[in-house]
């Protein structure tokens, strides 16, 4: 990926994962109270920008791994 797309794909990719994953957790930890939406809600965009910044810190750490399992799974260094 290249130019914009390599900013553009972590940040989406996360806001589509946070906000599945907070709308379960809150599910789970408060059930489906009158305020659940605005828990979510608050959940969301707290874990949102942490996810952010963590996937930019992960993506090349996880290609790299990648390699590394493929090169191993293929007989490579």
């Amino acid at each position: 990926m290249e130019g914009k797309a390599r900013f553009i794909f972590p940040i989406l990719m996360t806001a589509i994962i946070v906000f599945l994953v907070s709308a379960v957790v809150t599910a789970i930890n408060i059930g489906f109270r009158s305020d659940y939406v605005a828990q979510w809600m608050r959940s969301f965009f707290v874990a949102w920008p942490i996810a952010a910044v963590v996937a930019f810190v992960a993506i090349p750490l996880a290609r790299r791994g990648t390699q590394m399992v493929v090169g191993a799974i293929d007989g490579r260094k």
